[in-house]
């Protein structure tokens, strides 16, 4: 872990523009989306029943849950239905072609 707190997980080629990916960072499940280039972090598990979101459907900002269709906003964690329940965001960002995700302790 950098002293700043990100830790590389992937080479930004392996996350394609509009594609969503799970990573493990630090034993923490993050679910990856790439939107307009910019990369985005929110846990990988939908508090509605615990599904991951591997599988789920990403349009444009939003991601659906591939079990029972709940949606989220990726720059906020917002559940659209509900702004009371959000994911858990995790800031991340490209340098020297990796996507770094920060880890707070």
């Amino acid at each position: 872990m950098g002293t700043d707190g990100f830790v590389s997980c992937l080479k930004e080629r392996e996350l394609e523009e509009g594609k969503i990916r799970a990573v493990r960072v630090k034993g923490k499940p993050i679910l990856l989306a790439k939107v307009a280039g910019e990369v985005f972090g929110v846990s990988n598990f939908c508090p509605h029943a615990g599904c991951g979101f591997q599988g789920g459907i990403l349009t444009g900002y939003i991601l659906m849950c591939p079990c029972h269709g709940w949606k989220f906003d990726v720059r906020n964690g917002q559940y659209q239905d509900s702004p009371q329940t959000a994911l858990t965001c995790y800031r991340c960002k490209i340098e020297n072609g990796k996507i770094c995700v920060e880890i707070k302790k």
